[in-house]
């Protein structure tokens, strides 16, 4: 994978959007009354628009990202609908890869807000942005969505999409036990939540209790399950790193494939190459020459993936680690996980309020240095590097920044000298 540096990103959303961000303190809802009022509000967008829904623990914003790519270039318009955002909120909402304009966000919050007043019970910041998206796609006549689901499945916002073209079911792990479920078995039936009569789902290889849930949810709605056992070969140019994401290409492509158009091998090649998924072993340049990797990994399955995919890209090397996780991520587990590969690991607090503390992870690893924040680590500029000292691969190892996506935002947005705003959910 080509080494970049950083890009400028579109600048930051309008002060609208802080009327979203304050919704964040209504917390998760996991009912659909609510939400469905509000579309029904808006005119009922997501029966307007055929939709590829993605549901999963990881890997599903890479499937997104993949199908929609692929889809561009076989000249379809193409809504893709992803979360969480990394550093501009309109990164959730893109059309053919290009971001929800400033002017189209504006008026799409208005429409939110005017749907929304006088009603005693305001939706949540999600159900909110799910709805703008959806609106926001029907305005635009795109052929289709992709559609990534939030952290759920059965009761998620984006499971009101109407017209379901397939579905895909990325690895499921364990995540989000205390919204649904402490087994593998109980996660496993919120994502197969998605499944419609009729409506093929693809699914990647999962471990034998979630596959059994998956078989029994879609012979229970008469949905045909087609199961990828096989990625795509290593000889298939992909813009994003790692052998799992020949995986995640695979279902992308099967996914695709079960819609009415016709896509040329061209067209699947190209939009093998040329998908851009920020903050997925994303290697960039330091002003220095040092390199750092941009990693969201943000639960042990993930950094399983992420540790083998250093291993791939970096053979016998070890990273500087930057790590920071929420309290409800099994830090010190994926600190373990982590800790083979670096030579030496630096903890910090995720800008966040559910942020797990730096010096609680410490004690998975006594020698680790501990920083309040991102931007306390980066102003310290011997941290990483000594500036006076020609660079060296050998005495300066590459950054692997990773253990929440939310962290990952906050140095691109650091990094490039923008404004960060923030996404809990």
């Amino acid at each position: 994978m080509t080494v970049k540096n950083f890009s400028s990103l579109q600048p930051p959303a309008s002060s609208l959007v802080s009327w979203l961000f304050e919704q964040q303190l209504k917390g998760i809802s996991l009912g659909l009354e609510a939400p469905a009022a509000l579309l029904a509000a808006l005119g009922d967008p997501q029966k307007k628009r055929r939709v590829l829904h993605i549901a999963g623990t990881n890997g599903k914003g890479s499937v997104a990202a993949f199908s929609a790519s692929i889809l561009k270039a076989a000249g379809l318009r193409v809504g893709l609908y992803t979360s969480p955002h990394l550093v501009d909120f309109r990164e959730r909402i893109q059309i053919n890869g290009e971001l929800i304009s400033l002017e189209d966000l504006d008026e799409g919050i208005r429409r939110l807000q005017s749907a929304t007043q006088g009603r005693e019970t305001v939706p949540t910041f999600f159900e909110l942005t799910t709805a703008l998206a959806f609106d926001y796609f029907a305005r635009q006549k795109c052929d289709l969505i992709v559609l990534e689901t939030g952290m759920g499945g059965r009761l998620d916002v984006t499971n009101l999409a109407a017209d379901k073209i397939a579905c895909a079911i990325t690895p499921i792990s364990i995540d989000h036990q205390e919204w649904l479920g402490s087994t593998l078995a109980d996660i496993a039936r919120e994502k197969a939540g998605i499944m419609r009569p009729g409506v093929p789902v693809v699914t990647s290889p999962q471990p034998g209790e979630v596959m059994e849930v998956l078989k029994k949810a879609a012979a229970r709605v008469g949905a045909p399950l087609i199961i990828v056992d096989q990625p795509l070969t290593p000889e298939t140019r992909l813009g994003l790193a790692g052998s799992h994401q020949h995986w995640n290409a695979a279902v992308a492509l099967k996914l695709v494939q079960q819609g009415p158009w016709k896509i040329s091998h061209e067209a699947q090649d190209l939009g093998f190459k040329t998908v851009s998924w920020p903050g997925r072993f994303q290697r960039c340049l330091l002003k220095n020459g040092q390199e750092i990797v941009l990693d969201g990994a943000h639960n042990p399955a993930a950094v399983e993936q992420l540790v083998a995919t250093w291993k791939e890209v970096f053979p016998g090397q070890k990273c500087c680690l930057v790590f920071g996780s929420l309290l409800d991520k099994e830090g010190e587990k994926m600190l373990r996980i982590l800790e083979p590969i670096a030579s030496s690991i630096i903890l910090v607090s995720v800008h966040s309020p559910r942020a797990a503390s730096p010096s609680e992870l410490q004690k998975t690893v006594p020698s680790a240095m501990t920083f309040s924040s991102l931007g306390e680590v980066l102003e310290k500029k011997n941290i990483f590097v000594d500036p006076l000292a020609p660079f060296s691969s050998d005495l300066n190892p590459p950054i692997l920044l990773t253990g929440s996506l939310f962290l990952v935002g906050e140095a691109l947005a650091l990094l490039q000298g923008k404004v960060y705003s923030p996404s809990w959910q």
